[in-house]
């Protein structure tokens, strides 16, 4: 159990004791753009309580209304005068977003101090939600007394880094009080990596301990919909992580590519997102981001933490990596982030970047999170227990190499990656049947198809929907299937194409919220009919796709319907019929495949707006497709 020591000595004149433990980072000197962090649960922490009378002094002259707390030795001095227009709180949501990315406050300490309260009042959340009396009650029952006694800090906090940036010595103290009373009042938390960072910059701008707590407890109570601040639990801090997973191998290609091909795990890489902003960013590139994050949400976090990954791809680019440790390259590189962007320049990048709604984002993280729960993952876990990569000792296929396939399983959704590759058809095995191929692959979602051709090149397509799916259109040979669809070549140069509205969304507005359901139900074919048509029961050893009567089944990921598409074409992603298989469609046909899965044609189409896949008319040497197995 961790402890925390109350009550020391105070010197003759009333004044609590110098504090007795030496901030971990903090330099001898003036500790300038340092980021002073402890990782909690080695050791017991002592914390020093000082009576009202011995506050630390504001230093007005530099922040009014706040101070106490901080050590402006550390402290970066303004650059430049700060122009906040005076009535920047009753500005529209869209300009107060707007004047928060260009830095409208950025070097003012005082601007803060009186914005962060307010708009944080603005954050919609729970009805009962502990506030600065509350504290103030509780943190007087716990660390009122002048006697010594013990406190554990919160579970939640074991190994997770705290900094402490430009905090005082009296500001730890008061960061870790507030840490406790958060444990006391919200029992339910379970893990929280952000948690402490974010008390800890709150805590610079804020007037008292019952002012910052009261902020932090509104970010933790919030109830907007799809728009949540702080992971509360291992699960959700999973699911986070491999939503920015998904995300990195979407809009950061490049560095993906590079991180696959050096990690022998992708997702424990990404893993760390979070840690590159807190506490990994410089405190001035910090704040920055959480000036946007207070009006947007953990979307603005994704956005930076993908900037940040898009520019370090840049910076190793001419040279290529020092070593095979890319997670301390990353690390190293965050910490130094001064030498390669300036703050103002990572934001432009942050948001420049065209994510996907937030409701988007979000379904992807339930789905995540659902993945998660399927694969043994619970509330109150801390830690990873299963091992996400494939395996390459015992890895076979005809098609393609073990390296290759792990590079396969990077870009496929995290979500699935969790399970290892299990092979459902092949042609050497099962024949050269379509009517076999529907047979072994009918009941399953999602499936990855391998194509090797007699001129050993070899390419294939991320399948997120169920083949059953095109029973659905009756006689007539209707297109189904996601925006999580795509195709790619292996031999002999690997690439990936993905669906063209995730490269140019501006193609396609989102659904007006009155038209959405949220949970929805299964998805309808685009040309669909009859919703009732069977599908095979699947092996319990598979991933299967619900039956379209379960209750609350969540809606798929870049769902066709939650988009108004200019034209069908760009969202032809799958077809199959008795007469062939059709991957992606619209001015042509990425892979068709005809009835005895022998001869192939590939060719660029609309969906997926890609290159002729090999050499456009081929013969099929072999097929596979594969599936993912459970526990």
């Amino acid at each position: 159990m961790l402890q925390v020591g109350l009550g020391l000595p105070r010197s003759p004149g009333g004044a609590a004791a110098a504090f007795p433990m030496a901030e971990p980072g903090e330099d001898a000197g003036t500790g300038r753009g340092l980021c002073p962090t402890e990782v909690l649960g080695s050791s017991p922490v002592t914390i020093v309580v000082t009576s009202e009378a011995d506050t630390w002094d504001i230093d007005t002259s530099s922040c009014l209304g706040c101070g106490q707390f901080v050590d402006w030795d550390k402290m970066p001095q303004p650059q430049q005068p700060a122009q906040i227009p005076r009535d920047v709180l009753g500005r529209p949501p869209k300009e107060l977003k707007r004047l928060a990315r260009e830095g409208c406050w950025a070097w003012s300490h005082a601007g803060r101090a009186r914005l962060y309260p307010r708009l944080i009042q603005q954050v919609s959340c729970r009805l009962v939600t502990p506030d600065a009396l509350v504290y103030r009650d509780v943190a007087g029952r716990l660390f009122g007394k002048p006697s010594v006694s013990s406190h554990p800090l919160p579970a939640f906090l074991e190994g997770c880094p705290m900094p402490t940036y430009c905090l005082s010595p009296q500001g730890v103290t008061a960061l870790k009080k507030i840490l406790i009373c958060v444990g006391t009042l919200f029992p339910d938390i379970t893990h929280s990596p952000l948690l402490p960072a974010l008390a800890a910059l709150l805590l610079h701008y804020s007037e008292d301990e019952a002012q910052c707590f009261e902020s932090v407890s509104r970010l933790i109570a919030s109830n907007a919909p799809h728009a949540g601040y702080i992971d509360q639990s291992f699960l959700a801090h999973q699911a986070s992580c491999m939503t920015f997973g998904d995300l990195a191998s979407k809009h950061c290609p490049a560095a993906h590519k590079l991180i696959a091909s050096t990690a022998e795990n992708v997702l424990e890489v990404y893993s760390e997102w979070l840690s590159w902003l807190f506490p990994g960013l410089p405190f001035g590139y910090a704040v920055r981001v959480l000036d946007v994050f207070l009006l947007e949400g953990q979307k603005v976090l994704y956005r930076i933490a993908l900037a940040l990954l898009k520019q370090f791809r840049l910076s190793v680019a001419p040279a290529g990596l020092q070593g095979s440790d890319i997670k301390g390259e990353l690390q190293a590189f965050v910490r130094n982030i001064a030498e390669h962007v300036t703050v103002d320049k990572l934001l432009e990048r942050a948001f420049g970047i065209r994510l996907f709604s937030r409701k988007e984002i979000w379904l992807l993280h339930m789905a995540n999170r659902k993945a998660l729960v399927e694969r043994g993952i619970t509330v109150v876990q801390r830690r990873p227990s299963f091992h996400l990569a494939v395996d390459m000792q015992n890895f076979s296929s005809s098609t393609v190499t073990a390296q290759e396939m792990r590079l396969i399983w990077s870009w496929i959704p995290e979500r699935f990656s969790l399970f290892p590759p299990l092979l459902l058809f092949s042609t050497s095995e099962d024949g050269c049947s379509l009517q076999r191929f529907y047979t072994c692959c009918e009941g399953y979602e999602p499936t990855v198809l391998l194509i090797k051709t007699t001129e050993g090149e070899v390419c294939g397509a991320f399948l997120s929907s169920d083949w059953s799916e095109r029973k659905k259109s009756g006689a007539t040979a209707g297109f189904f299937g996601t925006g999580e669809c795509f195709v790619f070549t292996v031999r002999p140069e690997a690439e990936r194409y993905e669906w063209v509205l995730i490269k140019k969304p501006e193609l396609a507005k989102a659904v007006p919220r009155s038209r959405q359901r949220s949970p929805s139900p299964a998805p309808e074919s685009l040309l669909g009919s009859s919703r009732d048509s069977p599908s095979p029961s699947p092996s319990p050893n598979h991933l299967a796709v619900p039956s379209p009567q379960r209750r609350g089944r969540l809606s798929p990921f870049l769902a066709v319907r939650h988009f108004l598409l200019p034209s069908k074409t760009a969202s032809m992603f799958m077809s199959g019929s008795r007469d062939g298989i059709v991957i992606g469609g619209g001015g042509g046909q990425a892979l068709s495949l005809d009835a005895s899965l022998l001869w192939g044609h590939t060719e660029h189409c609309e969906t997926f707006d890609n290159p002729p896949l090999c050499q456009e008319n081929f013969q099929v040497q072999l097929l596979e497709v594969w599936g993912f197995q459970s526990a």
